[in-house]
């Protein structure tokens, strides 16, 4: 058996064949302008591959909120025209195979449950770090999609007046909050580029990191007393961070060393997938969907 994946991204769309257990033949192409454009590539990389495997199905991973029920993609991402349409029809009848379709954050959540960081883990939030934050919310090992079908997305918490999570706690707004410090171009700073002044002793920059912690280690103690899960799993960029862990952990003694609350401390690892999260748990949400899995 061979499955065909594809991550749909808003800047390009990854791909892979799943066979004898893994990802194969990774490869990617930049994201279409048009609907009839995407179409064709798709097809494209299906045709390709169909002369070497058998192909039983094809996964995706896509941003924006996934109707399972109505079977199409709501809500907004940078790929407008993939939404509100019946695109699982329209590609079951281009690919001629069942195709599925999960939120990326979801993804790579379930990609985590299954092969990475919390395969003996059944109730887990995944917290993805980026230009904003979103994530999974994942309860007996099943993604918990919400009524709206915006279960996980974390970042529209207000954490200060009625400034949100995405806004206070990412690399991105940090290093945004540096660069308006500075009077210069955003575009001019990366987090990282932030994270590494602040280690060379630019106080402006230490500033903003620490409050980057700050912001995102209260975001995490809500979401660990909201659903109270066994474990918050960090993804995205910044969770390349050598010492991020650390760094948080240090953030949330000093936290819990001024509150009184219940005697329970937050478990915050790391994910264990990095590029191939979405297309692994892709991969796995077509085998559940089409009850593949043991």
């Amino acid at each position: 058996m061979s499955l065909l994946a594809f991550d749909i991204g808003g800047t390009s769309v990854k791909y892979a064949i799943w066979d004898e257990d893994r990802l194969k033949e990774k490869g990617s192409f930049l994201t279409p302008e048009s609907w009839e454009e995407l179409k064709s590539q798709l097809l494209h990389v299906k045709e390709k591959f169909e002369i070497n495997y058998i192909l039983s199905g094809v996964a995706f991973s896509a941003p924006g909120a996934i109707n399972q029920i109505e079977r199409q993609i709501e809500g907004v991402s940078e790929v407008p025209y993939i939404h509100f349409f019946p695109i699982y029809d329209e590609l079951e009848k281009v690919f001629g195979l069942p195709v599925s379709f999960e939120n990326d954050a979801n993804s790579a959540g379930l990609a985590e449950i299954w092969r990475g960081a919390a395969t003996d883990k059944s109730n887990v939030l995944f917290v993805v770090l980026g230009t904003g934050i979103g994530g999974a919310i994942i309860v007996d090992g099943e993604i918990q999609h919400g009524h709206h079908q915006l279960g996980g997305e974390f970042g529209f918490m207000l954490l200060d007046g009625e400034r949100t999570f995405s806004e206070l706690g990412t690399a991105v707004a940090m290093a945004r909050r540096y660069a308006k410090r500075m009077n210069i171009p955003t575009n001019k700073v990366s987090g990282e580029e932030v994270f590494q002044l602040a280690e060379k002793g630019d106080t402006i920059a230490q500033e903003e990191v620490q409050k980057f912690f700050h912001y995102l280690v209260r975001g995490l103690y809500n979401l660990a007393y909201s659903f109270d899960p066994e474990v918050l799993l960090l993804g995205g960029g910044v969770s390349n961070k050598p010492d991020l862990i650390e760094k948080i952990n240090e953030e949330m003694d000093a936290l819990f060393s001024r509150l009184r609350v219940p005697p329970y401390r937050p478990v915050v690892e790391l994910c264990h997938f990095k590029n191939d999260a979405n297309l692994i748990g892709a991969i796995y949400n077509f085998m559940q969907k089409h009850e593949m899995i043991d």
